[in-house]
This record gives structure tokens, C-alpha cells and sequence, in this order.
């Protein structure tokens, strides 16, 4: 991806629990060597690519407090439990799941949490 299609990125806002994916352009094998069945693609049903932006998560309301202080500015009253998708992490996912749009001339699939099936991370550290 070039600097220019990054930044042009930039401009867009994940929602939720939505992931960015560009998808790769030869799904039969990761990176690391996870071979995936070649019927797969017969039926595309399962796609692969990277993570390129990341949703803030599940909204979690806060809880109501009381008012009583008026003079206290309300803030936004919702936190996100954040996902496990990470930018640059490899996904396979359901292409049913997912909703496949072009920008600027790129393909890409918007993809909620209960699509994805399996993540690749390259710096999968035990803490993660």
C-alpha cells in the first residue's frame, strides 16, 4: 500500500465492531504457511486479508449517575470494549459476513466481529 493510499485512509472512521480488510491477493496460503482448502474459494465462502483500521469495539453503556450537580458538563455517556483484530493482523473471515466496498480504486471488505474466524498475528506475544 502506498503512502498515498494510507493517507487517504485516514479520512475514513471504523464503526463499532467493524474491522477495514484489504483483501490478499492469492488467499490459497498465510504468510506463515496456514494452508487453506483450495474448495474454499470454489464455494467463497471464506476470504482472507489484512487489518487495515480497526472499529473502537462493542459500545458498553456507563452507568446513569445522579445529577446532581447541573453545572457539570455531561460527557459521552458510552465506552467501547475493544476487539481483538489488530491493524496488520491477518483475517479470515466469512465473505457473506462482510460488505465489500471500493475506495479510491482499492478493494476492501468491511467485516463485523461475528464474520471473522481466525486472526494471524506476526508479534503474538503471550501477553496478547
Amino acid at each position: 500500500m502506498s503512502i498515498h493510499q494510507h493517507d487517504s485512509l485516514d479520512k475514513l472512521i471504523v464503526i463499532g465492531d467493524r474491522v477495514l480488510i484489504k483483501p490478499k491477493a492469492s488467499p490459497d496460503k498465510t504468510r506463515t504457511g496456514l494452508f487453506l482448502p483450495p474448495g474454499y474459494t470454489e464455494r467463497e465462502t471464506i476470504q482472507s486479508g489484512y487489518v487495515v483500521k480497526v472499529g473502537p469495539g462493542f459500545p458498553i453503556p456507563m452507568p446513569m449517575e445522579e445529577d446532581n450537580e447541573p453545572w457539570k458538563q455531561h460527557q459521552d455517556q458510552t465506552r467501547y470494549l475493544p476487539l481483538q483484530a489488530k491493524v496488520g493482523d491477518l483475517a479470515i473471515f466469512l465473505q457473506k459476513g462482510a460488505i465489500e466496498i471500493i475506495y479510491n480504486n482499492d478493494r476492501y471488505y468491511i467485516v463485523n466481529q461475528n464474520a471473522k474466524l481466525l486472526l494471524e498475528r506476526d508479534d503474538f506475544t503471550l501477553g496478547d
